[in-house]
C-alpha cells in the first residue's frame, strides 16, 4: 500500500528556485556527488549546493569539459565518470572509498535524452537505460559504505513526469524487437522511480533515504538547435519566435526552478523523517490515478500507483542485479 506519497507543506512551489529552497540552509562539512554536475540542471545544482557550503564533486565522462564548466564555482572538483561503463563506475567509486570521505548525498542526475538510433553500452543494453539507470543503480551500491557511514544520507534520482507514461519492457528491455525513443525515455524515467521506491525500502532503517524529483520540462533559454525547434513547438515549449514558454504552474521551467526539486530532494531538512518518494514542484507530489491526456498545454506529472509499485520495484532491482552480474 502507498502510504507516504502526498504533499508535506514544503513551503515550496513551482516558481520555487534552488536558492529558495536552500535559503538559511548550511551544507558546511556536508559532501555530494551530481552526476553530469557540470551541464544545465546539473550545473545549477551544483553551484547552489556549493552556495550553501556543500563539498561538491562533479562526476563527468568529459573530464576538461567538465572542468571547464565548472571553473568559476568555487567548492566543485570534477572526477572522471561514465555511466555506461562498469570498470569507470567502479573505479570512481574506489577512489572515492579511499578518500575516507562520508558521502552525505549522492545525485543522480546524469540521463540520455531520446536518443533517435538505437545505441548499446558494451554489455548489449539500451542507452538510456544504462546511463539513466543502470548506471546509477551500480554506482548508488558501489558507493553505500561510504553513504552509511555519512550515518543520515540522501540518494536522489532525477526522474521525469515522462514515469507517470514510461512502461518497464520485461521481456525486451534492449529494445530487441524495435526501437522506440519515447519508449526508451519513458522505460529509463520509470526506472529511477523504482528504483528509488525499492533502495528506501533496503536502507531506510541504515539512514539512507531515497528520492526520485521530477524537475519539470527545463529546455533552457536558447538558442535551441534548428533540428529540435518543430518539436518544441508542437510540444508548447517554443513560441512561433523560437523563445522559450516559460510557465512553472504547468511545469514549464527556467533552469533555476527546474533545480529546486533537486535540491530539495537532496538535502532539505523538510524531508527528514521521509522516503521513497517522487516529488515535483519542491514537494512530495500527490497521487493521481486518473488517466490524463498529455498536452502542449498540459504536462501531467503527478505521481501514481504503477510508477511506485512495490513489486515492480523488487523485480527492477533483481534484473539490474542481474544485467550487472
Amino acid at each position: 500500500m502507498i502510504t507516504d506519497q502526498h504533499p508535506i507543506g514544503s513551503g515550496f512551489g513551482p516558481t520555487s528556485t534552488a536558492d529558495d529552497v536552500l535559503a538559511g540552509v548550511d551544507l558546511t562539512g556536508r559532501t555530494v556527488v551530481v552526476t553530469g554536475g557540470h551541464s544545465r540542471l546539473g550545473h545549477e545544482v551544483s553551484r547552489a549546493l556549493a552556495a550553501a557550503g556543500a563539498s561538491v564533486t562533479v562526476a563527468a565522462r568529459d573530464v576538461e569539459r567538465g572542468a571547464a564548466a565548472v571553473r568559476d564555482v568555487p567548492g566543485v572538483e570534477v572526477e572522471q565518470l561514465d555511466l555506461t561503463d562498469p570498470a569507470s563506475i567502479d573505479a570512481f567509486a574506489e577512489r572515492w572509498l579511499a578518500s575516507g570521505r562520508p558521502l552525505h548525498a549522492l545525485v543522480n542526475n546524469a540521463a540520455t535524452l531520446f536518443t533517435p538510433e538505437l545505441q548499446r553500452d558494451a554489455r548489449g543494453n539500451e542507452r538510456s537505460f544504462s546511463t539513466a539507470h543502470l548506471g546509477h543503480f551500480q554506482l548508488t551500491r558501489a558507493l553505500l559504505p561510504a553513504l552509511l557511514e555519512a550515518r543520515r544520507a540522501r540518494v536522489l534520482t532525477v526522474t521525469s513526469g515522462a514515469a507517470r507514461f514510461g512502461q518497464i519492457r520485461w521481456d525486451d528491455l534492449a529494445f530487441a524487437d524495435g526501437y522506440d525513443p519515447g519508449a526508451a525515455y519513458g522505460q529509463a524515467k520509470r526506472a529511477n522511480v523504482l528504483f528509488t521506491v525499492e533502495l528506501d525500502r533496503r536502507y531506510a532503517g541504515t539512514g539512507i533515504r531515497a528520492f526520485a524529483a521530477h524537475p519539470g520540462v527545463v529546455i533552457g533559454p536558447g538558442p535551441h538547435a534548428p533540428e529540435r525547434i518543430d518539436s518544441y513547438r508542437a510540444q508548447g515549449l517554443v513560441d512561433a519566435d523560437g523563445t522559450t514558454v516559460i510557465d512553472p504552474e504547468n511545469g514549464k521551467k527556467t533552469i533555476e526552478q527546474g533545480a529546486a526539486t533537486i535540491v530539495f530532494g537532496a538535502v532539505s531538512p523538510v524531508l527528514d523523517g521521509v522516503g521513497g518518494v517522487y516529488l515535483k514542484d519542491g514537494e512530495v507530489a500527490p497521487l493521481d490515478d486518473e488517466i490524463r491526456p498529455l498536452t502542449a498545454d498540459s504536462i501531467p506529472a503527478d505521481a501514481n500507483s504503477a510508477m511506485l509499485d512495490a513489486e515492480d520495484a523488487r523485480r527492477l532491482w533483481a534484473v539490474s542485479e542481474a544485467l550487472l552480474a
